[in-house]
């Protein structure tokens, strides 16, 4: 947590920033692994694009559904996704995906309007971006059959 309103995370992917940023591109790929463990979701709007609208349905293993409206600010192929959640908790979320020796180096940051929203979302959802993450690796491991060019040249 920085500046008392943003969470960020990064971690080191052993996919190309091609390959992660296809997982946000395809509608399909996006809805199996958005969200903390035990979620699933179903997409109303999916306008990928700059300016493009994404309203979809998260559907919690509680069994309560959680309505979702955001608005891709700004998309630059294989490097960053600027993301407006439009409804509570209101956040922008930034994705960089930097080249690594050994993959890719993703940056995960949200910046909420205000410290005590921030403090909140943390304090609720914990590791829910962590467990976003390993969703993305486990649906990039699926989807590629685990043919990045990164793990055929390990070990």
């Amino acid at each position: 947590m920085s500046e008392n309103r943003t969470l960020t995370t990064a971690r080191t992917l052993p996919y190309t920033p091609a390959e992660i940023y296809g997982a946000f591109a395809s509608a399909d790929l996006l809805a199996a692994w958005w969200g903390p463990e035990g979620f699933s979701n179903t997409f109303e709007i999916f306008e990928f694009a700059p300016g493009g609208r994404w309203k979809f349905v998260m559907h919690g293993p509680d069994g309560k559904s959680y309505s979702n409206e955001s608005r891709f600010e700004e998309l630059v192929p294989d490097s960053m996704l600027v993301i407006r959640h439009d409804c509570p908790p209101h956040f922008t979320l930034t994705i960089e995906l930097i080249p690594a020796e050994d993959g890719t180096c993703m940056t995960w940051s949200q910046v909420f309007e205000d410290a005590e929203t921030a403090q909140a979302v943390k304090a609720r959802a914990g590791s829910a971006n962590e467990q976003n993450i390993d969703r993305l690796t486990r649906v990039l491991a699926e989807s590629t059959g685990g043919a990045s060019q990164f793990r055929q040249h390990s070990g």
